[in-house]
């Protein structure tokens, strides 16, 4: 059963899984989008995750057209920074593409405000001051709720979190930070940095590319139209390592009755910095599965996941 809690030292609630829309005009139509976003309110969950560069804005127009008069019933965020245009202009954390980034992302969304707004990548091309002041000026304007960042390391967390500070500017309610059972680079500084400021850390790619849903094995060929079979961007995390901590993590799973998804995506939601943890979707069904494998952890079992996923 989904959980409800507060994103970082805020009142804004999520529930303990959020939909991730990257899929959203690149791997489903509208008809598809509109049948996940129905799946995940019909589960519990109440955040919605997009960007400005998913699909070239597409994610963002189908994620609004299938919520449609829900919208007040969710949290939707977005993100600005990416390179959506070729030129000078076309990306960044400059004042200037930040307001016209969240002005053309309440278009294709269709609604007059954005509940989380994310500055997707840092930009070593713009002080951290004038990105913040940019984002402020929107809260102020009624256009942003909270103000969040991605993909930055902790040093630059808490640079942001210090000048925010300085100058009476809100501060980041949110970090969001690949990070799963595979993956935890993010627990040496990242963590405790988000911990030590208030900041909630909402994990994506909780699933290693699909790895940890247990149905890739070494040595034999990726299932037709999976991730790793299609995107050979992601087959870094397919290493031998991986995969044997992947056979550790099977057998835990098995023992406790918990499916791979279950084990993978409750150890992340029992983790004290996160509100959230977003996973994508292509179908309802998929939406339902995921949902229903979210479950509370024993601390033994945690443990065990722990010693399985490290080797020890």
């Amino acid at each position: 059963m989904l959980q409800y809690s507060s994103v970082g030292r805020s009142g804004l609630k999520v529930s303990s899984l959020g939909l991730g829309c990257n899929n959203f005009g690149m791997k489903i139509d509208q008809a598809a989008a509109t049948e996940v976003v129905d799946a995940a309110l019909d589960a519990g969950i109440t955040l919605f995750d997009t960007a400005d560069i998913y699909a070239k804005g597409q994610s963002e127009e189908l994620l609004g057209k299938a919520l449609g008069g829900r919208r007040d019933d969710v949290v939707i965020a977005s993100k600005f920074g990416a390179p959506i245009a070729p030129g000078p202009y076309g990306g960044g954390s400059s004042r200037r593409h930040i307001i016209r980034a969240c002005e053309d992302s309440l278009r294709r969304l269709g609604t007059d405000y954005i509940d989380l707004y994310y500055q997707h990548y840092p930009d070593p091309e713009t002080p951290i001051d004038e990105t913040l002041h940019a984002m402020d000026d929107l809260v102020r304007a009624g256009k942003v709720r909270y103000t969040a960042a991605s993909n930055l390391a902790a040093w630059q967390l808490a640079d942001a979190v210090h000048v925010g500070r300085a100058n009476s500017l809100g501060q980041f309610l949110a970090v969001q930070a690949e990070w799963n059972l595979l993956t935890r680079d993010a627990e040496r500084e990242l963590v405790p940095a988000a911990a030590q400021f208030g900041v909630g850390v909402i994990p994506y790619f909780p699933l290693a590319s699909g790895l940890l849903t247990g149905k890739y094995r070494q040595g034999a060929d990726y299932p037709e139209g999976s991730r790793l079979a299609s995107l050979p961007y992601f087959t870094s995390v397919a290493t031998p390592e991986n995969f044997a901590a992947v056979e550790r993590l099977r057998k835990v799973a098995d023992n406790a009755g918990l499916t791979m998804v279950g084990a993978a995506l409750s150890w992340l939601a029992a983790q004290p910095t996160v509100p959230s943890v977003l996973v994508g979707a292509t179908s309802a069904a998929q939406v339902a599965a995921n949902a229903e494998a979210l479950t509370e952890l024993t601390p033994d079992l945690l443990a065990a996941i722990e010693s399985a996923a490290a080797g020890s």
